[in-house]
């Protein structure tokens, strides 16, 4: 990042059906497991696709203790303000802040960011309006008499997609630059992007970023299978027999703060923000360039704001959702950049689904454990890569990365790509 201000990761926390934690979900995918299975939220059993990776057998007070707030927020909130807490807390800045001067933490808090990616708009948000519509069928006069006394009062507040932005500014006293993004797939790594450029630009010294997103619900699988996206069995990232992806359901969360604080408070740092690129394809809500124009550019422009070459990256977290044409100009966008000099590619979705609005923030919180422990996993779905893909570096076995950055990518519908560059530190030591 071209700025004296370098944005450092100092904490990072996430919950998805492979685990509570980063250590949990990154030893399942070291392990070669996967975390997706029957559907136990919903009866599944007479859908054409029956698959996910759920959160499973955890108690809504595991992930947030005020039993109040359960009321007023969605099962993606929980998510997200457990990930998000659990992203603080490691880094230490709470802890921090309370070895301030008592003047001086109001500032403190004024620098403190939130920003955070959300699935936006699900459909369960409506269902508790069906039981009534049915009952009224065409009387409208009747739903509307009897909308108050049938639906749950705090519909409204419970819907709202900046609760956790809302709710972690609360909980920690946050009370700087903030913002909720609401674009498919790419929100969460978008909420990076934003946050890193608050922090260069002197917005704030310090943000959370968070990704959230409970896609897992009959009418989201039914109409993204109807869309030829869903897979029957598993997700099989740049496989020729690829058939689509999986929903997964969770939340991911990095800290961020520029070097000289996390050097002057001695925190442990993760890894640093090097460089992002976001770009559109100006085409239609599903439609993909075939030629992954769209992705090579939002690399090239990652490239160019960490000012460093393709050589330069040591490995690729790829997007690689399974779906064919996707994979197909993902590798295309990938061989326009690098040419015949790819680093080796992996992919996550396989192990935790695809997360929607977290599934670019899951892959960077992944991407800091490849690089601290300079380990590329391998793919354990991929069986027998595309023969239109070969060569590419992607294989179900573990690689090692060529150097210590990596280029993590996260697409979404309306043709938006983005790719996010980090450097990781392999002791995970205070620099």
């Amino acid at each position: 990042m071209s700025s004296s201000r370098q944005v450092v990761i100092t904490g990072c926390g996430a919950v998805c059906g492979s685990g509570l934690s980063p250590e949990s979900i990154w030893d399942a995918v070291c392990q070669g497991r996967s975390a997706i299975k029957e559907i136990r939220s919903w009866d599944a059993r007479r859908w054409p696709v029956r698959l996910a990776g759920e959160v499973t057998d955890v108690d809504n007070r595991t992930l947030v203790e005020d039993r109040k707030l359960h009321k007023s927020v969605l099962r993606t909130d929980l998510f997200g303000l457990y990930a998000a807490g659990a992203a603080i807390q490691r880094s230490g800045i709470s802890a921090y802040r309370e070895t301030l001067p008592a003047d001086a933490v109001p500032l403190f808090n004024e620098r403190s960011g939130v920003l955070a990616g959300s699935g936006g708009g699900n459909y369960k948000n409506q269902y508790e309006f069906f039981p009534l519509l049915t009952e009224a069928a065409d009387d409208m006069e009747r739903f509307g008499r009897e909308l108050g006394t049938t639906v749950n009062p705090m519909w409204l507040l419970r819907i709202l997609p900046n609760n956790v932005v809302c709710h972690v500014g609360i909980r920690h006293g946050f009370k700087g630059t903030n913002a909720c993004i609401t674009n498919q797939s790419v929100g969460g790594l978008m909420a990076v992007m934003e946050a890193a450029a608050a922090i260069v630009t002197s917005e704030a010294d310090r943000a959370i970023a968070v990704g959230h997103d409970t896609p897992v619900e009959p009418e989201t699988l039914f109409n993204y299978h109807r869309l030829g996206l869903i897979s029957a069995d598993a997700v099989r990232p740049f496989d020729q027999a690829r058939s689509g992806t999986v929903f997964g359901e969770g939340a991911a969360a990095v800290m961020l703060e520029t070097m000289d604080d996390a050097k002057a408070r001695g925190a442990t740092i993760l890894g640093e923000v090097l460089g992002s690129g976001c770009t559109g394809e100006a085409g239609g809500v599903v439609e993909l360039r075939a030629d992954g124009d769209g992705l090579s550019r939002a690399i090239q422009n990652a490239l160019r704001a960490a000012g460093i070459s393709p050589d330069d990256v040591g490995m690729v977290v790829a997007h690689g959702n399974g779906v064919p044409n996707s994979d197909a100009s993902e590798a295309r966008a990938l061989r326009r950049v690098f040419g015949d000099r790819l680093p080796p590619v992996t992919a996550f979705k396989w192990s935790v689904g695809h997360l929607i609005a977290a599934a670019g923030m899951l892959d960077l919180v992944l991407a800091l454990y490849a690089l601290r422990d300079g380990l590329v996993p391998g793919i354990a779905t991929l069986n027998s890569l595309d023969p239109e893909f070969v060569p590419f570096p992607a294989s179900p076995l573990p690689q090692q990365p060529r150097s210590g950055i990596a280029l993590i990518l996260c697409r979404g519908f309306g043709g938006m790509s983005v790719a996010l560059l980090i450097r990781g530190f392999p002791s995970a030591s205070s620099r």
